[in-house]
């Protein structure tokens, strides 16, 4: 309004067509937004694009992702703001409701259906995230698997379970397999797959999403197994003092025993990288 009165247009005018009163404006005139509160507004908005992609972040750690995105703040001063705007963590009204929460909404048709088959590469693949405490905290893995040779294809390992640990591990996956335009990805309904930011990777990359219902744990029952194998042969077989410790044996298991000495039924008792590399033509082997 200030540009067009400049310009020769009346305020009076300019209201009129804004259909807005004039005494606000002239009130806002006598008292500008002041640099406190413009600092404030830009600390909101980097607050809320935070809780908008990881609803069950709290405001210590909505504090630490606006501080990432150049907007620091105390963390006093994050509550205060959330507070003021009703931005909670989704899991503590969860526990205040008690049993009776409602589990977020599905972004995508349950697809497979509990069939978990495949009649190529690249055509289904599963992810599914699990957790296990160290001494330094928990260490989080998400993994994605092709159904096809049961081999995970990508994944992703962090101390902090947020979206971006699915957005990894499918990044990571995207890039060792090439071509998924038309590829499946079935998970649960957990934030991280209903995020924002994995929604736009699967558009990006033209894949299609699916996801099982809540509390059915067969719904997504050919990962579940693949983690149990995990819990079975690292992940419980000892205490872990350090992150890296359980990140370095994770790694090692899944890529030098799961993916080629252990040998399964399904696979005609081979183990995944082998049938793939007898399934696949040379042209067209992934990496």
């Amino acid at each position: 309004m200030n540009e067009l009165a400049d310009d020769g247009i009346p305020i009076a005018v300019t209201c009129r067509v804004l259909n807005i009163a004039r005494q606000p404006y002239y009130r806002w005139r006598a008292r500008p937004v002041t640099d406190a509160e413009l600092a404030e507004a830009y600390r909101a908005d980097a607050l809320f694009d935070a809780h908008r992609d990881d609803p069950e972040f709290g405001y210590r750690f909505l504090a630490d992702e606006a501080r990432a995105a150049g907007q620091a703040m105390t963390e006093r001063t994050a509550w205060k703001i959330c507070s003021g705007m009703g931005w909670f963590s989704t899991c503590s009204r969860k526990r205040r409701r008690g049993k009776g929460g409602r589990p977020g909404p599905p972004v995508h048709d349950d697809l497979v259906k509990r069939d978990f088959t495949a009649s190529g590469p690249n055509r289904l693949w599963l992810a599914d995230i699990t957790e296990h405490r160290t001494g330094e905290g928990k260490l989080y893995l998400c993994a994605i698997k092709d159904v096809w040779s049961n081999r995970i294809v990508g994944y992703s390992i962090d101390s902090r379970m947020k979206s971006r640990l699915a957005v990894n591990a499918l990044r990571n996956a995207v890039t060792r397999r090439g071509d998924v335009a038309g590829c499946v990805l079935h998970t649960d309904r957990g934030s991280q797959f209903r995020s924002r930011k994995l929604v736009g990777e699967l558009h990006r990359h033209d894949m299609i999403g699916s996801m099982g219902r809540v509390g059915a744990a067969g719904d997504n029952a050919a990962m579940e197994s693949f983690f149990g194998l995990l819990q079975n042969n690292v992940l419980d077989r000892r205490t872990w003092p350090t992150r890296q410790a359980l990140r370095t044996a994770i790694v090692t298991w899944i890529e030098r025993t799961y993916h080629r000495r252990r040998r399964q039924r399904s696979l005609s008792r081979l183990t995944p990288i082998e049938y793939e590399t007898i399934m696949t033509p040379p042209a067209s082997q992934a990496a």
